[in-house]
């Protein structure tokens, strides 16, 4: 696992073609012609890269998963997952050989390779695998006779496992620990275009979380930052021809028990909307079903809560207005990949459309 350190470049003339983008700006359609023909003569794929998620039912959804030069949102309440679930897709795909990159301005860079033990275990062990709060206190321990991290976690299921699993793809796993004041639009790009240059595919951009991105010396409201940051990044999805996921935050306003989160309930909403490919909103299924599962079918509560709700409320690439469940498994900082599409009613139907 590769940890980046802060790039400093300045954003690239208007004029000049982006590097990261392969050709001329300006081509005939014969020439696309001749050079998708070429693609397919040679046996490269011809159409768009798509980097798999691991969640089967949202793989399905979105024909594959994420695909070059889209930009995915996924928002929801605090507290219910987005970064686990994000981190695990991320995993996912480098599991697939593929490579990638996480802009974290939230979690330095060892509380990321914490979390990613955490999932290796659930994912090799199942619910046996070595809980994030062990993993944790493992780490922590001051004195103990293990001198590695293969020794450090020897008894712990899943551990020695987890490790070698993140040894195999840690060169392919670029951690950017990003900030606030510093990383702004110009580093981010910097950074890409570096591993790109190192690596031989481009990689799945993770940003965590899109509001924190600043806009060197940007005077206006929020609002109007955020739709520079949003447009930025679908630039550079397709400038490097990547997906890049960014995961977004709420309207303090929004954060109320028993509300279903809805794309108008990001910051910065309409930005957000209109520029990105694919919208995924999480929710608590609890809070999020039609009050009579509830109130007839007491015995549902309990078993609701272990379920998020993940509404695909845009998807330019495949079906949306639909709603998946994931089964929680936050001792592990994960959830469960299998999925399915919820059968319950759930409340406030009507999701966004272009």
């Amino acid at each position: 696992m590769t940890t980046l350190d802060p790039v400093e470049a300045p954003a690239p003339p208007a004029e000049v073609a982006p590097s990261g983008r392969k050709g001329p700006r300006l081509r005939s359609l014969t020439e696309v012609l001749t050079e998708t023909d070429e693609k397919m003569r040679t046996g490269r794929a011809a159409g768009a890269r798509v980097w798999p998620t691991g969640f089967e039912t949202l793989d399905v959804a979105l024909t594959g998963g994420f695909r070059s030069g889209e930009l995915i949102l996924l928002g929801g309440p605090q507290g219910l997952g987005k970064t686990a679930m994000a981190l695990q897709m991320l995993r996912n795909a480098l599991t697939a050989r593929r490579s990638a990159i996480f802009f974290s301005y939230e979690h330095d860079a060892h509380s990321v390779l914490e979390r990613l033990i955490a999932i290796e275990a659930g994912a090799i062990a199942g619910t046996d695998g070595v809980s994030l709060t062990k993993i944790r206190q493992r780490f922590e321990a001051r004195h103990s006779n293990a001198h590695s991290m293969r020794e450090r976690f020897e008894t712990a299921t899943g551990g020695v496992e987890a490790v070698t699993a993140l040894e195999g793809y840690g060169d392919h796993l670029h951690v950017h620990t990003s900030s606030g004041l510093h990383t702004t639009l110009d580093e981010i790009r910097a950074t890409i275009e570096s591993v790109v240059a190192r690596e031989s595919q481009p990689p799945l951009v993770l940003v965590d979380y899109l509001q924190k991105v600043p806009v060197a010396g940007f005077t206006g409201t929020e609002e109007e930052r955020v739709a520079v940051v949003v447009e930025r990044l679908k630039d550079l999805a397709l400038e490097f021809e990547v997906p890049v996921l960014a995961i977004v935050a709420a309207e303090k306003g929004s954060l109320v028990a028993g509300k279903r989160m809805r794309v108008n309930d990001l910051r910065g909403s309409s930005a957000l909307a209109y520029e990105s490919d694919v919208i995924l909103i999480l929710n608590d299924k609890y809070d999020v079903v039609a009050k009579h599962h509830l109130v007839y079918h007491l015995e549902n509560a309990e078993r609701f809560r272990q379920w998020v709700v993940m509404s695909i409320e845009k998807n330019r690439s495949g079906v949306d207005q639909i709603a998946l469940e994931f089964r929680k498994r936050f001792e592990q900082g994960r959830f469960e990949p299998e999925g399915r599409l919820v059968e319950e009613q759930l409340i406030e139907e009507r999701v966004f459309r272009e």
